[in-house]
């Protein structure tokens, strides 16, 4: 039986008033590749939020490895690697003193040069993060987000602002960090053709309600031919049949 590395239960968050996301209930398993697809505002950012422990629930309740979102926060984040929403660093510094803070704050202890390899800025050296494009960004945070090897990754749309050559680099590396490493990786995208081919299962939020979740290849079957019609359909909250 397959372990369960995120789960929440009729988890809602309202904001005066609003309903930012409605009873949700969706399980990742241990070392998934799981997609969380839908329009701006449907709700992506404001469940991560739930997760990391960064927002407090309305109703319902989330755990990340059987631990509680919002009373073990500390220790969720100790096994998490997140980004969320615009990365900030201190621009300031290098790439590498970057890194080297943020491990000091996890007290880990590695060295930064694989870790910026591994996400393809070996070539950034001593330059101030100020100097860096958006993709560059992006690395870092995604280097950030791996430096203390957490189990389970959150990443809210971890591709915006790559080249084509870098969402492929990053989609290879995101399959090494779930097939052979074993890790749980949930992720946000706009890009539902590059979202469909790498992940296990996608979920579709659509006005703050799980509208479709299901595994990929069940998801084809389902919409034969016409998969990203199927999932602009659901992230409309249109019946996708």
């Amino acid at each position: 039986m397959s372990e369960i590395a995120i789960c929440t239960r009729q988890l809602a968050k309202s904001f005066a008033g609003r309903e930012g996301l409605r009873p949700c209930s969706l399980t990742v398993e241990r070392g998934t590749l799981y997609a969380l697809l839908g329009k701006n505002g449907a709700g992506k950012t404001t469940l991560f939020k739930l997760l990391l422990g960064f927002l407090r629930p309305t109703a319902g309740s989330a755990a990340v490895l059987g631990l509680d979102c919002l009373r073990q926060t500390a220790e969720v984040l100790r096994h998490t690697g997140c980004l969320i929403e615009t990365p900030v660093f201190y621009e300031h510094l290098s790439a590498a003193e970057n890194l080297r803070l943020h491990l000091a704050c996890m007290e880990c202890s590695a060295d930064p040069a694989p870790l910026l390899a591994r996400v393809g800025l070996d070539c950034a050296d001593d330059r101030p993060v100020r100097a860096y494009s958006l993709g560059m960004r992006q690395r870092l945070a995604l280097a950030r987000a791996l430096s203390h090897r957490p189990e389970v990754l959150i990443l809210d749309e971890p591709i915006n602002g790559l080249d084509p050559v870098g969402q492929r680099e990053t989609a290879a590396l995101f399959r090494q960090l779930s097939r052979a490493e074993g890790r749980t990786i949930l992720f946000s995208s706009h890009q539902l053709a590059g979202a469909a081919e790498l992940a296990d299962r996608i979920g579709v939020l659509a006005g703050g309600r799980l509208v479709l979740e299901a595994d990929t290849p069940a998801l084809r079957r389902r919409f034969p031919g016409r998969l990203e019609e199927g999932l602009i359909e659901a992230m409309e909250g249109r019946d996708a049949e």
